[in-house]
């Protein structure tokens, strides 16, 4: 189960998400904007961390 755990903190992490945002045409600070919020409301309750 631990590998499932690392693939999706791969798939999911805001670097990783911001660089696929860029590949499907937003702009930078379009991308940088919406992985920050996203990091804040999803990413880090994933991971458990406040």
């Amino acid at each position: 189960m631990n590998w499932l755990k690392n693939s999706l903190q791969h798939l999911l992490n805001p670097v990783h998400m911001y660089c696929r945002l860029m590949d499907f045409g937003m702009t930078k600070s379009q991308a940088r904007r919406m992985c920050a919020v996203y990091e804040r409301l999803i990413y880090r309750s994933f991971l458990g961390t406040p």
